[in-house]
């Protein structure tokens, strides 16, 4: 079968590597890509959210299989725009309805979705102009620290977490009254903090049953022992040591397994990844959010790890068949390291030539483009997180030593990456 992916980061090369070793992939088209999934298909230049574009590349191309990298294209409706066409209706889309991606697109919506499941999360109350007044005291009483979200999309950057009441309510107040995240900060959900340590785990489902895929922990803060600013991502490894199989247990049971039979309760139309960003605090799983697609880096350690049929899983899904797949995993640890601009995540240059990416890889590495393009022949940096070597081990030290090793014969102009991914463990 043809199939199109959207997106352009390391996530959707690591998805294109996978989809294209399927004895099921015929044509695998990725718009808009970068230079590394150049290796497994072919890039079109379209955006991912031009829906009328991306329709007529589908017809022409004779594509049957359109599935969604990015939350973007999911939150705008695109798998409603595919239902609803006469002509597209057959292809079958990775990725849930409009309404669906609102357990992303929407932190209020998730929040209320868990409550009327009894998914355990933090306690909270959400604001808006209307009620922006009795905010203040709800602050000024709420215990520290206090976590403040942004209820819309806001690209990673819309979770706060403040040490004072003053900090609390001076952040309010820009998030409410003076669009500090744009559009996203019109409604604010107020949490409580969780102190724990985090993990993400992963289901594909068809909105009845589902397969759980390999789990993992990212590291998002820029500088070594989890310091710095937050960033999309700086390496992730999978699986999790500490989440033993007692520990997942309780995931499936309060968490996976309810939040599916929501989904089918409600009638939400959902064909795709959910993604649950979980805090193990002390032996307890709680969902501190959920993303309606998979992550970034994450995906490089997972996609890697998970030995069945990528196609087979998506074909499944689309006919509501996913109680007949048995997933399988590779038994060793996976770990990437992201190499990221100088500057980032603040501001950072683009077009620098990048080095030794025509080395021979040793056998248990592979290297996933982020932000990377080509320019008269060489592979240039075109984003903050540029790209990643995942390497597989038998402990989470010897996959992590692996990558960097790999890492010291890549080079850009103000190339960084953090030394220490997977550091708790070693």
């Amino acid at each position: 079968m043809n199939i199109l992916l959207l997106g352009s980061g390391g996530r959707e090369h690591a998805l294109a590597w996978k989809l294209a070793q399927s004895k099921q992939c015929d044509q695998l088209f990725i718009a808009p890509g970068n230079a590394g999934t150049l290796q497994y298909g072919t890039n079109v230049n379209l955006s991912i959210t031009d829906f009328e574009a991306i329709k007529k590349f589908v017809l022409e191309k004779g594509i049957s299989l359109l599935v969604v990298g990015p939350e973007e294209p999911l939150v705008k409706g695109v798998t409603d725009f595919f239902r609803q066409d006469e002509q597209l209706k057959q292809v079958a889309v990775i990725g849930p309805s409009q309404y669906g991606a609102q357990l992303e697109g929407s932190k209020a919506f998730a929040k209320k979705f868990m409550i009327r499941h009894g998914i355990p999360t933090a306690a909270y109350r959400e604001f808006d102009e209307s009620n922006y007044e009795e905010g203040i005291p709800y602050l000024q009483q709420h215990a520290l620290p206090i976590v403040l979200k942004a209820d819309g999309l806001a690209a990673g950057k819309g979770v706060l977490i403040c040490q004072s009441h003053v900090e609390a309510i001076a952040e309010y107040e820009l998030m409410l009254h003076h669009s500090k995240f744009g559009d996203a900060s019109k409604k604010v959900v107020v949490e409580a903090f969780l102190d724990g340590i985090e993990l993400s785990v992963f289901a594909l489902t068809d909105g009845k049953d589902y397969v759980l895929l390999p789990e993992a922990k990212d590291y998002k803060r820029i500088g070594m022992g989890d310091t710095g600013l937050n960033t999309g991502g700086m390496g992730a490894v999978s699986p999790v040591p500490f989440a033993d199989a007692a520990f997942m247990k309780k995931v499936v049971e309060k968490v996976v397994e309810p939040t599916i039979r929501g989904l089918e309760k409600e009638a939400i139309d959902y064909k795709g990844f959910v993604f649950f960003g979980l805090i193990k605090v002390g032996d307890e799983p709680f969902v501190i959010e959920y993303n309606c697609r998979m992550g970034d880096p994450e995906t490089e350690v997972v996609m890697p790890r998970l030995k069945t049929d990528l196609v087979e899983l998506f074909v499944a899904t689309d006919k509501g068949q996913l109680n007949t797949i048995k997933i399988e995993q590779d038994a060793r640890y996976a770990c990437t390291v992201m190499a990221v601009s100088g500057g980032y995540p603040g501001s950072y240059e683009k077009g620098f030539v990048i080095d030794g990416l025509n080395n021979p890889l040793p056998a248990d590495s592979l290297v996933f483009h982020a932000g990377t393009t080509q320019k008269n022949g060489d592979v240039v940096t075109s984003g903050g997180r540029v790209l990643t070597v995942t390497s597989y081990g038998n402990t989470v030290s010897s996959a992590v030593v692996k990558s960097r090793e790999v890492l010291q014969h890549i080079s850009f102009e103000g190339m960084y990456y953090r030394q220490d991914i997977g550091f708790e463990f070693e």
